[in-house]
């Protein structure tokens, strides 16, 4: 069975709903594809026991100027505007104040000089003090801030991402995922489960074969992760292939959460925060009863994010509360256990957290925003050029990829 529509949109996370809240505006008939089962993408909230926990983005970054900070209040959920716990060691367990200090001007270093000296080679890991004392900690930050090593990390895209941060960060209490998910339009023509196998363009058509049959467009809008884009899980036209080189440039790094359940008597207390080992570039950071939740956010980035990958949950939940038992006392095992965790680099259809332009490769994100004879048109954190790795700068890419779309096929030029 063949469907048609004006605007097919491929993947509903935050730039696939983004763009649906555009198109609803315009006169023109949309129709959603995705993969999986439920929609979201990388913004995906778990409801566990009452608790609303973020396996994906959890905090509005630049929420001052966040398109999804205004969409909250407007649709009624809460936003909590308190200063996160970063930044602050709980009590300097296992990082004294010294140290902290010392990192904190080491990074502060590290990055001064990718601003005002930046290497040749574009790459970040060579703004690094030889033999630094404090380089495991920057490789950590790194994990944590881009999901992957120093060596694969562009200065000129890392720096574009940090000169556009407001540095203002707020949560929204029912999940950031929630959020993004209730804010898909309706009435909206969604199909879930429906994964584009391949796209063509014949001269009337944007033609996406599906398992259930083909839909025909007169323009699509690909929403899809860099890993997907580049990894050919969707057949392309062969004039696709500098957008599949661009993708290619644009990794998905690693990057892994973990909730530990707390019960008992325990000496945890609510919004704080502790480093694992500031030592240890595999360290997970972790966040401590949020919102007074009994539960522990653990992070994990690149290196700690891989040993999620190679060893599984289980592994990962041990290495945790290892690490949380040598700063509070053995004794805390006990009050421990495994809730729930993602994997995003296991995870079919996404293979990956967020994107990095490789050293070199910055343009690659404008490369990849390009439309394609002006029928396919493209979206997702991957293309923007500043807030890249976000719930925010998907969503702008989402809206500024259905205003391209409709440019392309006129106001007023609606099919029946």
């Amino acid at each position: 069975m063949t469907t048609n529509t004006d605007i097919v949109i491929v993947g509903a996370g935050a730039a696939g709903i983004a763009a649906a809240r555009r198109l609803a505006t315009s006169g023109f008939s949309a129709m959603i594809l995705e993969a999986t089962a439920r929609i979201g993408g990388r913004a995906w909230t778990c409801d566990m026991a009452g608790l609303h926990l973020d396996l994906g983005c959890g905090w509005l970054h630049s929420a001052d100027r966040n398109p999804w900070t205004r969409i909250a209040e407007a649709t009624g959920f809460a936003v909590d505007r308190r200063t996160p716990a970063w930044g602050r060691q709980y009590r300097d367990l296992g990082f004294s104040q010294a140290e902290q200090a010392a990192a904190t001007q080491a990074f502060a270093d590290w990055r001064q000089r990718m601003m005002k000296t930046p290497p040749a080679s574009d790459c970040a890991a060579d703004a690094l003090e030889p033999d630094g004392e404090w380089n495991a900690y920057l490789r950590a930050m790194s994990g944590f801030l881009t999901g992957t090593g120093l060596e694969r990390i562009s200065v000129a895209d890392y720096i574009a991402y940090d000169a556009a941060s407001t540095g203002c960060n707020w949560r929204a209490p029912a999940g950031y995922g929630s959020l993004v998910a209730a804010s898909l339009p309706r009435p909206i023509d969604l199909r879930l489960s429906t994964p584009v196998e391949s796209i063509e363009l014949d001269s009337r058509a944007v033609v996406l074969a599906t398992p259930v049959g083909a839909v025909r467009a007169r323009a699509a809008i690909l929403t899809v992760s860099t890993a997907v884009l580049a990894g050919g899980t969707i057949m392309l036209p062969r004039g696709l292939d500098p957008w599949r080189h661009a993708a290619a440039r644009l990794p998905l790094g690693r990057n892994e959460k973990l909730f530990l359940e707390i019960t008992g008597d325990s000496p945890f207390v609510p919004e704080t925060r502790v480093l694992g080992n500031p030592h240890k570039s595999c360290t997970g950071v972790y966040y401590i009863r949020p919102f007074g939740w009994p539960v522990i956010e653990c992070f994990l980035g690149d290196q700690g994010a891989r040993m999620v990958e190679e060893l599984g949950p289980a592994a990962s939940f041990a290495h945790a509360t290892d690490q949380l038992a040598a700063l509070f006392g053995s004794a805390v095992s006990r009050s421990l256990h495994p809730l729930v965790a993602s994997s995003w680099s296991r995870t079919t259809h996404v293979e990956g957290a967020y994107s990095c332009a490789l050293p070199g490769h910055a343009a690659a994100r404008g490369d990849l925003a390009r439309p394609f004879d002006q029928r396919l048109f493209f979206a997702g954190e991957a293309t923007h050029v500043h807030d890249y790795s976000t719930a925010h700068g998907a969503h702008d890419s989402g809206v500024r990829a259905a205003e391209e779309a409709i440019a392309s096929l006129g106001v007023g030029s609606r099919s029946e």
